[in-house]
């Protein structure tokens, strides 16, 4: 087990949920994606994830293209993420995911980008356009280095595409709650509830639900059906202003949401 599957088996045993906030690494700057990253977990945050500025984010909404955009404009690359990984890694223990796009890393190299990433004290990895039937290179190095490799479901997803997805996974599955973009509206109508209990027929491996996500009463329903919560946009958002109380207090208040 690396450091994510650990965790999510001693919140399960301690009838806890975990909370995923997410944040651009660069936006505005390396140096406060530093300071964000130690004021989540000063908050309660459980894991940490962390976006990788690309120029053409497909599954992202407008809230965090803009934040790719500003970090782009930063000079931010992939390989300044590991560096500030690396960073981080000596004042936390916090596990870290990257969520990335699939040419980034295929220029970099798969293998460098793992080995890299695992020498700098990455825990997990999301690609979103990286499908598991296309992965196979990707996971087997992954998994040489105990990084977790975690791939996203969706309320469209088939049995036999969940069963795929399940196989692959690891750390966790990312069950994407909307049929869009990040920080599009949730609907609490019963279906993530009626699709997640389809995953949990197929596998015991912990489901954490994104996207839309953008309140604490929000958080809580999601946390009540799932093993964890991911909150990105409305991060994002709040972290535009003053990196003050209110911002803790805005991330303290998911974090009592999410029990």
């Amino acid at each position: 087990m690396n450091r994510i599957e650990k965790l999510f088996r001693k919140l399960k045993a301690e009838n806890k949920k975990t909370f995923i906030p997410y944040i651009m690494a660069g936006d505005p700057s390396l140096a406060k994606t530093e300071d964000i990253v130690l004021m989540f977990e000063e908050c309660g945050a459980d894991i940490v994830e962390l976006g990788v500025p690309f120029t053409d984010p497909l599954a992202d909404g407008p809230t965090i293209q803009r934040a790719a955009e500003r970090a782009l404009k930063e000079g931010v690359t992939l390989k300044k993420v590991i560096s500030l990984v690396k960073c981080l890694r000596q004042k936390t223990k916090i596990p870290l995911v990257l969520m990335t796009y699939y040419n980034l890393v295929f220029k970099y190299g798969e293998e460098k980008f793992i080995a890299d990433a695992k020498e700098a004290g990455v825990d997990g990895v999301i690609i979103p356009d990286l499908p598991p039937d296309e992965a196979q290179a990707f996971t087997k190095f992954a998994k040489k280095s105990a990084i977790a490799t975690i791939f996203l479901l969706a309320p469209t997803s088939t049995g036999e595409r969940i069963k795929k997805v399940a196989a692959a996974s690891t750390g966790f599955i990312y069950y994407v709650s909307i049929t869009g973009i990040t920080g599009s509206q949730l609907l609490l109508d019963g279906s993530i509830e009626k699709t997640i209990s389809n995953i949990r027929g197929i596998t015991d491996k912990p489901v954490a639900v994104g996207f839309g996500i953008s309140t604490p009463e929000e958080a809580r329903a999601v946390a009540g059906i799932s093993d964890g919560v991911i909150i990105g946009s409305a991060i994002v958002k709040k972290a535009q202003g003053n990196l003050d109380e209110e911002f803790k207090s805005f991330l303290r208040g998911f974090r009592e949401a999410i029990k």
